[in-house]
């Protein structure tokens, strides 16, 4: 029986893994965090194995369960929210994930000493209220990252996303590792180490996207490339519904600041207008600039 049973099982069980790229719609479940409702494609179907996506209540993840990290993080950033986030307090809260306990899953030992950050992929500057924050410290939520790189190019990284996303009045934004190379890193035996990792930004306004790309390594280098660009090198369609055209396009996306913020001169000749279609949309646009310029300031201290 037990011979049968497997000789039947053993080839479904292989059709489900390959067809795995279509299942992936399940993340759909918290459809405000994607572009048009729609949540990123893993486009290679070893991949996509033994994944498991969750919900927060500011991000969503697809975690991986072969490289104990997520494969992409997704935000929907709004001015509103930026502006609970900067008034937010940072208090970390670094936990392993209880929704992947019946799963291989990074723990807080296989980072402990291992000379690498525990790096946000939805990052912690973007949470409006201390739910989002806390949850936002889920090693689900966590790669392996160059402690220069994570406190700097891609904190700048991070910064100019936000600035985007105040700017337009939105943005949607996915994040996630590169993995490149037959002998990849592991902490501990166990979580996988980038090489690279992408920041993917969608402006519905403006009717553009594109990504950051940057090694996980120390030093200020970075690429901007195209979605079609991005999809090629990490196998994941960040925005599955947008046009061949706009993934197509290039977006001279700001570069990076290491101060994590963009500066008040550059926020000035670069500045784009808010959506002032609603006296709150304005309100929420001063408020974020003078939280930004206070911020800037008790820094210079």
């Amino acid at each position: 029986m037990r011979t049968l049973f497997h000789r039947i099982a053993a080839p479904l069980l292989a059709a489900l893994c390959l067809s795995a790229p279509q299942t992936w719609a399940a993340a759909t479940q918290c459809p405000a965090m994607f572009a048009q409702g729609a949540a990123p494609d893993v486009l290679q179907a070893n991949i996509a194995q033994k994944t498991r996506p969750l919900c927060f209540e500011s991000y969503s993840v697809l975690y991986s369960g072969i490289a104990l990290a997520p494969l992409w993080s997704a935000e929907h950033l709004t001015r509103a929210n930026l502006v609970k986030a900067h008034a937010l307090t940072r208090v970390d809260h670094f936990h392993e994930e209880p929704l992947l306990k019946d799963m291989p899953h990074a723990t807080l030992a296989d980072f402990s000493r291992s000379g690498f950050d525990r790096g946000h992929m939805s990052p912690n500057g973007d949470m409006p209220d201390t739910t989002a924050q806390f949850q936002s410290f889920s090693l689900a939520n966590m790669v392996a990252q160059s402690p220069p790189n994570n406190r700097g190019v891609w904190a700048g990284i991070e910064a100019a996303a936000r600035d985007i996303a105040s700017k337009d009045g939105e943005a949607y934004v996915v994040t996630g590792p590169i993995f490149e190379g037959s002998s990849l890193q592991k902490l501990k035996g166990h979580v996988l180490v980038p090489t690279f990792l992408f920041k993917a930004i969608y402006s519905p306004q403006r009717q553009l996207a594109g990504a950051w790309i940057v090694p996980n390594a120390p030093g200020s280098d970075y690429k901007v490339v195209t979605l079609a660009q991005l999809s090629q090198r990490a196998h994941i369609d960040p925005f599955p519904t947008l046009g061949a055209a706009i993934k197509a396009k290039a977006w001279a996306l700001p570069a990076p600041t290491e101060s994590h913020h963009v500066s008040v001169s550059n926020a000035k000749t670069n500045k784009v207008q808010p959506d002032q279609s609603t006296d709150q949309s304005l309100t929420d646009w001063f408020q974020y600039e003078l939280m930004r310029m206070l911020k800037q300031i008790n820094k210079a201290l």
